[in-house]
């Protein structure tokens, strides 16, 4: 009978950890904590298997990918503002934008507000700065928080590459 309960935990285990994983790069898509659940996924398969699956090496380098994957994200709208013309205030403008409109966006549609929302500031903030600011005219301002917008969107996209890279990391040092 013992042999069958430890089977059951072992497979309900690691049904749970594969439904922390897609959970987490869902959640990277809409912008939110994914690389976050990821990395809190294989720290708990670790530590319950004494680390004979993930040891602290792999936890470190997971760790360093959901920093890199939040930094890569957190930029990327900015980026988006200059590459479309947009100046250095702009792009600080985008970044603050995007964290506004997250929080904005969150209570009024979950997690899909996140996404929308964070879009939407960076292209707000970046397009009023430039036409408040810089006195671009409304199109050549809207072109630039475009490419905040847009921007963003590279960058969720980043972060779940991320994500995936933190799979293959993990899969590899297992």
């Amino acid at each position: 009978m013992s042999e069958i309960f430890t089977t059951a935990l072992v497979v309900g285990g690691w049904t749970l950890f594969g439904f922390a994983i897609v959970i987490g790069l869902v959640l990277d898509l809409v912008g939110l904590f994914g690389n976050w659940i990821i990395l809190g996924a294989v720290a708990v398969a670790g530590f319950a298997s004494g680390f004979e699956h993930f040891g602290l090496e792999t936890l470190a380098v997971l760790l360093m990918l959901a920093v890199v994957g939040e930094v890569l994200e957190a930029v990327a709208s900015g980026l988006g503002a200059a590459k479309f013309g947009g100046g250095k205030g702009a792009i600080g403008a985008s970044v603050v934008g995007c964290i506004l409109g997250a929080i904005a966006g969150t209570p009024l549609f979950p997690i899909i507000g996140t996404l929308i929302g964070a879009c939407a500031g960076a292209f707000f903030a970046a397009a009023l700065y430039e036409y408040l600011m810089n006195k671009k005219k409304m199109g050549e301002a809207a072109y630039v928080g475009f490419g905040a917008a847009l921007g963003k969107v590279a960058g969720l996209f980043l972060k779940t590459f991320v994500g995936f890279a933190m799979l293959v990391a993990a899969a590899l040092m297992y």
